[in-house]
């Protein structure tokens, strides 16, 4: 049964990935990226490291969506004052 959540989520983690690549926005982009570490973080949680897994959630997943939406806001508004 776990062997059939992991390739479930490892198929999952391969769509967001095409999803991040391909994608024209990029908050969605920044999203589906989050999105792969956070499955990430599930699988290794089933493979009995969940050391591994909360340092994944919390910096993979969290910290890092975070800083890149922090900065993708900080070049919008860059922008938006030179032209303004």
């Amino acid at each position: 049964m776990t062997s059939i959540i992991i390739i479930v989520f490892g198929l999952i983690m391969l769509a967001a990935a095409f999803l991040a690549l391909n994608s024209r926005s990029l908050v969605a982009a920044i999203i589906s990226a989050g999105t792969i570490s956070l499955l990430a973080s599930v699988i290794y949680l089933l493979l009995a490291a969940p050391d591994v897994a909360m340092t994944e959630a919390a910096i993979g997943s969290g910290l890092t969506t975070i800083v890149f939406l922090y900065a993708l806001r900080r070049i919008r508004r860059s922008r938006e004052g030179r032209n303004g």
